[in-house]
Order: C-alpha cells, then sequence, then structure tokens
C-alpha cells in the first residue's frame, strides 16, 4: 500500500469529531479513492495513533480484537449505541453495535475544505508518483 494513501486516510480520520464514526467506504469515498478494504487495511496497519475507533465497518461493528477497547471510547465519548453493551461490558457476552446511522459524521463547510485538500494533495503526489522517471518525460 502507498505511503501516500496511508497519510490521506490518517488525516482524515484526524478530522473525525468525538462522538461521531465513518465507514470504511465513506472514508474512501470522501478521498475519491481506494475504497473500504483499503481503508480498513490502512488502519489496521497505521492507525493505532489516530482514533481508530471511528473508523468501522458499515454494519457498526466495533473494529475485530478491539471490541471492549472501542466501546469504552464510543461510552466516554456518547457514541450513539445499539444493543446490549451494558453486558458485553460485564461478562464479554451480549451483542451491540455503532448506530451508525445516528453516529454518521456530516462533516461542515470548512470540514470539506479540509477533505478536499487531503484528497487534492493524495491525487497530485499518486499522480506525480506515477509519472515515468525516464528524463524523457514531461
Amino acid at each position: 500500500m502507498r505511503t501516500e494513501y496511508i497519510e490521506a486516510v490518517l488525516s482524515l480520520v484526524e478530522l473525525v469529531p468525538a462522538g461521531t464514526a465513518l465507514a470504511y467506504g465513506d472514508v474512501a469515498e470522501l478521498l475519491g479513492s481506494g475504497g473500504p478494504r483499503q481503508v480498513g487495511h490502512a488502519m489496521s496497519h497505521y492507525g493505532s495513533q489516530v482514533a481508530w475507533w471511528r473508523i468501522l465497518k458499515a454494519s457498526g461493528q466495533g473494529p475485530e480484537g478491539h471490541e471492549a477497547e472501542a466501546l469504552r471510547h464510543y461510552l466516554q465519548e456518547g457514541t450513539p449505541l445499539l444493543g446490549n453493551h451494558d453486558a458485553f461490558l460485564r461478562t464479554g457476552e451480549g451483542k451491540w453495535r455503532v448506530d451508525l446511522m445516528a453516529a454518521r459524521w456530516a462533516p461542515g463547510e470548512d470540514d470539506f475544505d479540509r477533505i478536499d485538500a487531503i484528497a487534492e494533495q493524495l491525487e497530485r503526489r499518486l499522480h506525480r508518483m506515477s509519472v515515468a522517471d525516464d528524463e524523457m518525460s514531461v
């Protein structure tokens, strides 16, 4: 996976406010590049320094293997949840998920300006990297 894409994904994730969430596909759509799998890969391998719990599957399920830690973040931030998260916290049993319909981040005008800047920089960097370096190309 290209570093430029990973950096763009992480930059966008840093914009997502507490108490809100996006699906992997939402991030790809906002960037205008890649898809849910690419965003998921970037987050699972490089997302530990950002609010990784705010980016999840379209189903609203917490990141696999990190459900308990993610749930603590969701509760602390007031993220809308569905299901029996109390039982999950007490016993590790019980199904829950983020209510992505209610929690989905709706960027404002200033946010879209920042997102557009990230997407444009990604596009420029990817294009620049794809130009042949044969000293004959313009």
